[in-house]
């Protein structure tokens, strides 16, 4: 249990992240609760209220042993470093606002974990994922609206509900959209022609009336559509191919980003069109390899171009 001075330093905390970081809702509850499960931690093990004084003493014996409980109950490596990530966040900002270094919290090292690489799909397969899609459904509009949703992930590199979220004045499609992505940061992505063509038949079929502020993309009763329908319409085209299950909507965002690295598009641009907050998020979307990189440095550095 905390004290209520605590529970208050959490807010603040979180509070400041939103205002100044710009973090999407659901990172601020899962700050919440790696956070305050922390707190909760010492207060038992401490056998105390965790008191905002009290969190400045924290010990290296303190994290250690917070740490060993986690993977005692079941914790992975990867969501422990997650949620060290976010104490250390907080500690940071707590230092700073009542002058103390948190030292033994910022020095505790993250578990190592292996880090999931994103499994883009082949050129030829993401084509033939689009075309599989238009045949799982009987109904031509349905078939049409997943065709579009799709096109989009692909063609614009659109997260699913980046593309769930366009509204019906975001048509007809312009040359480039304004997405409001992760955060509430703002990017502009520009439109291929394929998906301009995708939602101009969607719309053209779809039996619903609409205002403006409608959400473009409807379910079959006319509600918003449910992303999970997306990924179920996406699970059979896969098996209907025998591709894997890494071929979900999302790998399509990855093949967006990395086709376009194979084509000779270039990192920071592509950081751009994703919306990557960091260039290091870009390069594990795009699976940059050792080769690839050899190549962009002979032809771009000075020396491996022969220069003196």
């Amino acid at each position: 249990m905390l004290s209520a001075g605590a529970e208050d330093l959490v807010n603040d905390w979180l509070a400041s992240v939103k205002g100044l970081q710009g973090a999407a809702d659901k990172t601020i509850e899962a700050y919440r609760r790696d956070l305050s499960g922390f707190l909760g931690f010492l207060a038992g093990y401490h056998g105390d209220l965790a008191a905002c004084d009290n969190l400045k003493t924290v010990s290296l014996r303190d994290m250690r042993a917070w740490m060993a409980r986690e993977r005692t109950r079941g914790v992975s490596a990867r969501s422990l470093a997650r949620a060290l990530s976010a104490i250390k966040g907080f500690y940071r900002w707590f230092g700073q606002r009542d002058s103390f270094e948190p030292t033994a919290v910022l020095a505790t090292r993250a578990p190592k974990f292996q880090a999931k690489l994103p499994r883009p799909v082949a050129v030829d397969a993401a084509r033939a994922l689009i075309d599989t899609v238009d045949l799982q459904h009987s109904e031509p509009w349905i078939a049409a609206r997943d065709v579009a949703v799709v096109t989009l992930l692909y063609g614009c590199g659109l997260r699913i509900s980046e593309a769930l979220s366009l509204h019906v004045k975001d048509t007809p499609l312009a040359d480039v959209l304004r997405i409001r992505g992760k955060g509430g940061k703002i990017r502009l992505v520009p439109v291929i022609d394929a998906a301009k063509r995708a939602v101009a038949v969607y719309q053209k079929l779809n039996p619903h009336s609409a205002t403006p502020d409608d959400l473009l993309f409807r379910g079959a009763r006319g509600g918003p559509l449910n992303p999970r329908l997306i990924q179920r319409v996406m699970e059979r085209a896969r098996l209907q191919l025998g591709l894997p299950a890494s071929a979900t909507p999302h790998a399509l965002r990855h093949s967006f980003a990395t086709h376009l690295l194979a084509a000779g598009g270039d990192l920071r641009t592509i950081q751009e069109l994703l919306g990557h907050a960091s260039l290091s998020t870009t390069q594990a979307y795009t699976a940059i390899d050792q080769a690839r990189l050899m190549e962009v440095y002979a032809a771009a550095h000075p020396m491996a171009r022969g220069a003196d």
